[in-house]
Parts: structure tokens; C-alpha cells; sequence
């Protein structure tokens, strides 16, 4: 009897039957349907726990009644041990108060042994059914595993505005603790100062470009940068008893790649080695170049851990999707890995031993970074005479700080927290040399300020400080007759007084 529907693969079907003669014939029906099976057979609660111990069949077919045992003892230890799959019972009795019972208590179907035509089909339903519904499960587990990364995202991108204002001054203060002292000590407690705010503003950077990924689809990565961040974002998972190893063998290697999905990548095989290290180890992420078996030059990028390890059995399914060793995951994550891999034209590798560890070598086609870091002294900035600068900032701290720094440098200072405080300063003491206006100022916009003081008559320069990739005027539309010079933020104090000073030339 043909079964319609896709291919089964060979089912493992544990029989629950105190009858071995009974037992071959219902093997041999399904059989003789054209359905692949291999079989077990227990009759006693404790075989069936240990046969169940071993894996999971794709159907168990149970008796109603045997000596010492019942049918609804097996359904019970099933559903207990393995709630998901499909149940019937074969029974040579079974009247309509029991056939309501065996589904009331979770069957699946009840077939009689002497009217056998229906087992194969029901057979097949009862798989195919079971399934669907295990890949329902999985896709909603996705659905909900995106929408809780969006949700991430949108709250990520709403604390980097704040993160950001309280990790400005840590890179304002050091310049003016410098400028105020030449105690060596203060110095370089202020250097100390200054790393801790530009490794803030890197981890801010490192969480958003994850959550929202990167806006370019392939760009030139430089893999010592891309070790550290990815580095930043490990330290919250890493667990006192791992130690973390990073080494760039030559710091100028680089690939083109997708920023978002290598670090992606990195994160997903760091996360499953600590996973993979109960006990403790170490965690190495290793960059250098290696020859291809074409003599080609490759980066190789190696992700090793001391963990449990994998049999060769594990690691011949690693790939394939939903396969997984993991209580709650997915088995998507390394077919993801794979797939942003070999899109950019690599490979990814995998040798493991148990009890030794897992080493994962990621083989990316090399680049090397050409662009020379000469060490030069900045020029020195000159300093202001009493040039009027107005400054209009939102965040309290940054405006006194601002106008502190530039108050030591010579300039007379205006502070406004908003655009109506700024044009009220303006009708009191009239127009600046220049100004300094932040892009997220609140009653007037930096766009709507400046141009109602260009009405007014103000034709100098205008600096403006805008967060990356968020410009404040479409290419063309900045005020007419004002010269707009942008200053990225996070704002270092040396750049500032650059900026200033150049304007006013």
C-alpha cells in the first residue's frame, strides 16, 4: 500500500508488547507499506525507561493490557520523559469507554490488532503531525528570539544617547587636568582617565553596531579592532574561572567582510566554548596569516577552547540545521556561522576531542592594513583673545565643561541650554565670532537657530556637533552665507580648541 506525503527517512519505533509474535507482525505490516522502520521491544516499565534513555523514538506503539504492565503506563513514563512524541495503541481489545481514555490521557490513535490496514497510514499522520508541530515550536521560538533582539536594539540605541553624555566628560577632564598642572602624576592619572572614556564609547559603539548591524554590506575590517570589541562584549559573559587569550599576530591583517555578521560569528563560537568549559579553562581567539593548499595567502581566525569536546558523531552533524546538543537552543547557530563564512568566500573548519576541547579555524581570504600610523606631535592650538563664543549645549555637564576648557583658552563664553536661551543671550549681548551648537538641541533645532541668526545679521562661523551618521543638514541645505563645520562626537577638548581656533582663521 503506497503512503503519500514526503519521505519518513527510517523511523525508530519502540514497540511496548508482552507478545514477540505479535510484536513481528505489526513490524511486518509497516514494512510491507513501503515504510522504513528499525524496531525495539520492551514489555516492562524499567526497559522502556532505559530504551527511552537512549533517545527519542519517532513513534511508540503500546499494547492496552500486558502482564505486570499497561498501555497507560507507558503513555505516562512517554509523556513524561519525551512529551512530544506521537503515541498509539494496538490493542486486540479496546471498547469505546478505553478508546476515549487512551486519547483523553494523550494518545495519539488507537488501532485494533485484527483490523491492522489503518497502522501504517496512522503511522505516518502520527510522525508527519508530530513534526509540523516540533517546527512550529521551533519557528515561533525564532519569532520570539527577533523580537526580543529588536526590542534589544530600540533600547540600545535609546541608552547610547545617555551612556554617551555620561561618558563625555571623561574625555574633556584630562585635557583640562593637564592644562592646569604639570604634576607628572596628575598626568597620567588623566591618560588613565581619558582610555577609560574612549573603551566606554568603543563598548557603546561595539553593542549598537551588534544590535542594529552594520549599514555597509562588505567593508575593509582590521582584525585587531574587531578582537577588541569583540573582547568588550565577551567581559559581562565571562566567567571568573575562564581566562580569555587574544593575539593578532601582525596587527595590519584585515578581510573584507560584514563588520555585524564576523562579530556575530565570533560571539556565537566564544559563547558555546565557555558553554563548552564547566570546569574552567581557556578561551583563545587567535588571528594570523596561513598559506592555502593553492599557496594562496589566508587569514585564519581561531576560535579554541578547553571544554568537553565533541565525538566524531557530534561533529558530523554540527552543521546541519536544527541539530543541537543544547537543552533550549535552536540549531541555528553554526548554520548561521557557515553561511556568513562561505558569503565571504571562506571557509570554516571544526576538530574536537572529548575531554581535550574544540577548535574552530574560520580561513577568510587576507588583507593586509596598508595605511601607515606615523607618530607626530599635534601642533600646538593658539590660544584664544577674548573672541566671543556661544556655546548652545542640552546636556548640563558638557556645556560647563565646554565652557570652562574654552574659557582657559582666552575666549569670552556664552552658555545656552536651548535654542530660545541662545537667541535670548544674542538680543541681550549681541552676536558671537562663533558658535558651538549641538545637533539634538531642544525649542529651536541647530538648523532653525542658526538660520533665525543669519536673519539677525550673524555671518560667522558655525561648529556643530553631531553624533556619526546622523547629519544635521541634507547635502545643500545648511544656512546660506553661514560656514557649517561639523565635529563628531564623542568630543575630545584637543579637537575642540582645533576646531574653534580654525574657524575663526
Amino acid at each position: 500500500m503506497p503512503l503519500n506525503g514526503n519521505p519518513l527517512g527510517t523511523l525508530r519505533i519502540l514497540l511496548v508488547e508482552d507478545s514477540p509474535e505479535d510484536a513481528e507482525l505489526l513490524s511486518d505490516q509497516i514494512l510491507e507499506a513501503g515504510l522504513a522502520a528499525s524496531f525495539e521491544r520492551v514489555d516492562q516499565g524499567a526497559a522502556m525507561r532505559a530504551a527511552l534513555a537512549r533517545g527519542a523514538p519517532d513513534i511508540v506503539l503500546s499494547d492496552l493490557s500486558m502482564p505486570g504492565f499497561s498501555g497507560y503506563e507507558a503513555l505516562r513514563i512517554l509523556r513524561e520523559l519525551h512529551p512530544r512524541v506521537p503515541f498509539i495503541f494496538v490493542s486486540g481489545t479496546i471498547g469505546e469507554e478505553n478508546a476515549v481514555q487512551a486519547l483523553h490521557e494523550g494518545a495519539n490513535d488507537y488501532i485494533i490488532k485484527h483490523s491492522p490496514a489503518r497502522l501504517p497510514s496512522a503511522v505516518a499522520r502520527a510522525v508527519r503531525e508530530a513534526r509540523s508541530a516540533i517546527e512550529r515550536m521551533r519557528v515561533d521560538e525564532e519569532l520570539m528570539r527577533a523580537q526580543r533582539l529588536e526590542s534589544l536594539a530600540l533600547l540600545a540605541a535609546g541608552l547610547s544617547h545617555d551612556l554617551r553624555n555620561i561618558l563625555q566628560p571623561l574625555l574633556i577632564v584630562p585635557d583640562l587636568m593637564r592644562g592646569r598642572s604639570a604634576d607628572p602624576q596628575l598626568g597620567r592619572l588623566a591618560d588613565v582617565v581619558a582610555e577609560c572614556g574612549r573603551r566606554g564609547h568603543e563598548m557603546v559603539d561595539s553593542m549598537l553596531s551588534f544590535v542594529r548591524g552594520s549599514r555597509q554590506p562588505s567593508e575593509r575590517i582590521v582584525v585587531q579592532r574587531l578582537f577588541q570589541g569583540v573582547g568588550m562584549l565577551l567581559k559581562s559573559s565571562m566567567p571568573a574561572h575562564v581566562e580569555l587569550f587574544i593575539d593578532v599576530t601582525d596587527e595590519r591583517l584585515a578581510v573584507e567582510a560584514n563588520y555585524t555578521e564576523l562579530q556575530q560569528v565570533l560571539l556565537n563560537l566564544s559563547l558555546n566554548a565557555l558553554q563548552a568549559m564547566p570546569q574552567g579553562g581557556r578561551l583563545s581567539l587567535i588571528a594570523e596569516c596561513v598559506q592555502g593548499v593553492d599557496g594562496t595567502d589566508l587569514l585564519r581566525i581561531r576560535v579554541q577552547d578547553q571544554g568537553v569536546g565533541m565525538d566524531e558523531q557530534t561533529q558530523a552533524r554540527l552543521f546541519s540545521p536544527f541539530f543541537t546538543t543544547k537543552a533550549n537552543g535552536t540549531g541555528l547557530g553554526l548554520v548561521s556561522c557557515k553561511r556568513i563564512i562561505e558569503s565571504s568566500h571562506g571557509s570554516i573548519h571544526v576538530h574536537s576531542e572529548p575531554g581535550v576541547g574544540t577548535c574552530f579555524d574560520l580561513l577568510l581570504p587576507l588583507q593586509l592594513q596598508t595605511e601607515g600610523r606615523e607618530s607626530v606631535d599635534a601642533p600646538l592650538v593658539p590660544a584664544g583673545r577674548g573672541q566671543r563664543v556661544l556655546v548652545v549645549d542640552g546636556e548640563a555637564t558638557r556645556l560647563s565643561l565646554l565652557g570652562n576648557a574654552l574659557s582657559s583658552q582666552g575666549y569670552q563664553l556664552r552658555l545656552a541650554a536651548d535654542g530660545a536661551a541662545a537667541m535670548r543671550h544674542i538680543q541681550d549681548a549681541g552676536l558671537p565670532e562663533v558658535v558651538l551648537v549641538d545637533s539634538g538641541i531642544q525649542l529651536l533645532s541647530a538648523g532653525q537657530l542658526l538660520h533665525e541668526m543669519r536673519e539677525l545679521g550673524y555671518c560667522g562661523p558655525a561648529i556643530v556637533l553631531e553624533e556619526a551618521g546622523a547629519p544635521t543638514f541634507a547635502a545643500g541645505y545648511s544656512p546660506a552665507g553661514i560656514d557649517v563645520h561639523v565635529l563628531p562626537k564623542p568630543l575630545e577638548m584637543q579637537r575642540v580648541f582645533h576646531a574653534v581656533a580654525d574657524a575663526l582663521q
